[in-house]
């Protein structure tokens, strides 16, 4: 699948068409990320609708990953463009194109986390979580 835009960049659905590097390199110096080993985040991308984000010299430049059961629920992860390629609109491109995948159109809930981004999804109809109260996590030790 493949959208694309007037700026010549490109989003491309699929795992198999991430370039594993490129986004690696990026999760690895992300605070979200830091701790992830290569292997976890090319297990993590074969697990998941990736979308990847491609310039017009078809370099990976952004990343989004979404966990999901394709039906009802879905957890949107390690979103991000590369610093030189911001201020373009790219990122809300890349999330508008993920919420209107044909694969994700019944899927009522969707969850993320972020520490710093909160306009960008704010924009999409991300709200904040009605009953934080509600949530649980579980972390490994």
């Amino acid at each position: 699948k493949l959208s694309k835009n007037t700026l010549g960049y490109t989003i491309v659905e699929g795992a198999n068409k991430m370039d594993i590097d490129v986004i690696y390199q990026f999760i690895a110096n992300s605070y979200w990320g830091k701790n992830r080993t290569k292997a976890q985040m090319q297990t993590a991308i074969e697990h998941s609708m990736c979308f990847g984000l491609f310039n017009d010299n078809l370099q990976q430049v952004g990343f989004a990953r979404v966990v999901t059961d394709q039906a009802v629920f879905a957890y949107l992860a390690d979103v991000f463009v590369l610093p030189e390629h911001r201020d373009k609109g790219l990122s809300k491109w890349l999330l508008k194109t993920i919420l209107k995948s044909p694969s994700l159109k019944s899927v009522n809930k969707m969850l993320l986390t972020t520490l710093d981004a909160h306009g960008l999804y704010q924009q999409l109809g991300f709200t904040e979580i009605q009953n934080p109260d509600n949530l649980m996590e579980w972390l490994r030790n």
